[in-house]
């Protein structure tokens, strides 16, 4: 059963994953070639479009790449095992390093293919997910983000800081997609459980995305990580010389509000129907940018009301296996233990 439901992702994605031209038909599943409007080194480039060994010299005449790949031309399949196998072999190179050192390695080594080669990457997760989302999601996305200033190579989503305001509804333009369906926003004040991480922040939204598509089967080509950089209160970044955010104390009251409302207003300009979704965002914020946006515009606090929408998914869980009616869940006593920020959300929501 599971090798059926991974199969099924598998072919989602690889649906997902091809730019097309309109099908020859009315309920016709047929797809035509991808139109590529770029050439040569602009191909090997653009991790979206770029297959690396994979192109066929056909293909490298046309898109002018011969002579710009070695002469081997490899599968697709033969491309994946190649990448598994560097996988497993990292493993074996590690055995006995400490396990941060571990997770950082094994979290290279699959950005780098994310850099290179978008739709090879997102196959390697759909196939692996169990393996690889603690690599690119919790727990290991929390170390990335307390490195990510020394680990950035190239950037990856879009970056809205307080030196924008004025410019934002311009600035939505500057990202090439024409149509997305989902976006994650942070402001970096409350990552995980490391806190303020300030511009840092951003390898949650990249993450949590990651996740989305390898596990949902979300369009790759229609999701937006966002980071809002409004400064950051954390000393030990501002004294760093390779923080690449805002070297400023955190905005306050009416001006961060001022900086969220452009950014949302930006947004919606240009994609009216994505969803977007506020994710480890402090609590004093993450409550009033919920109040203040969820009747304008399609959002969601994933810490707010998606923790206590799983809380009571498992609530209603625990009704059915009792064998009663989900109209005894108003009768039952339920408990909520401590007084973290876990339980806060659930209490609240």
């Amino acid at each position: 059963m599971l090798r059926h439901a991974a199969a099924r992702r598998s072919a989602q994605i690889r649906r997902l994953l091809s730019t097309s031209a309109p099908s020859a038909g009315a309920g016709s599943t047929l797809r035509g070639p991808c139109i590529v409007h770029k050439r040569g080194t602009d191909i090997l480039h653009d991790p979206w479009y770029n297959k690396d060994t994979a192109f066929p010299l056909t293909e490298r005449d046309r898109l002018g790449l011969r002579g710009l790949l070695p002469p081997r031309v490899m599968s697709f399949e033969q491309q994946y095992e190649r990448f598994i196998n560097s996988y497993h072999s990292l493993e074996h190179n590690t055995k006995g390093e400490p396990e941060s050192v571990v997770s950082l390695a094994k979290w290279r080594i699959l950005n780098r293919l994310h850099d290179r080669n978008e739709t090879l990457y997102y196959r390697v997760l759909i196939d692996n997910i169990k393996d690889f989302a603690p690599i690119i999601y919790t727990p290991t996305v929390g170390l990335v983000c307390e490195n990510y200033s020394g680990l950035f190579r190239r950037p990856r989503g879009m970056y809205f800081s307080a030196k924008d305001k004025g410019e934002m509804m311009s600035m939505i333009y500057n990202w090439p997609a024409e149509t997305v369906d989902m976006i994650v926003v942070t402001d970096g004040s409350r990552i995980l459980g490391l806190g303020d991480l300030g511009v840092q922040g951003i390898g949650i939204p990249i993450g949590k995305l990651d996740v989305y598509v390898a596990a949902a089967g979300i369009n790759p080509q229609k999701v937006l990580p966002i980071m809002l950089d409004v400064g950051t209160n954390n000393q030990k970044l501002l004294d760093d010389k390779l923080y690449l955010g805002l070297r400023q104390p955190r905005l306050e009251g009416e001006e961060y509000l001022a900086v969220v409302d452009e950014f949302m207003e930006a947004v919606h300009a240009r994609w009216p129907k994505a969803i977007v979704q506020f994710e480890d965002f402090q609590m004093k914020w993450a409550f009033e940018t919920l109040q203040r946006y969820r009747n304008r515009f399609c959002m969601f606090n994933d810490d707010v009301q998606g923790t206590a929408g799983v809380a009571l998914a498992g609530l209603l869980g625990a009704v059915r296996a009792q064998g009663r009616p989900l109209t005894d869940f108003t009768k039952q006593k339920i408990v909520v233990v401590g007084a973290g920020r876990i339980q806060c959300w659930v209490r609240c929501a």
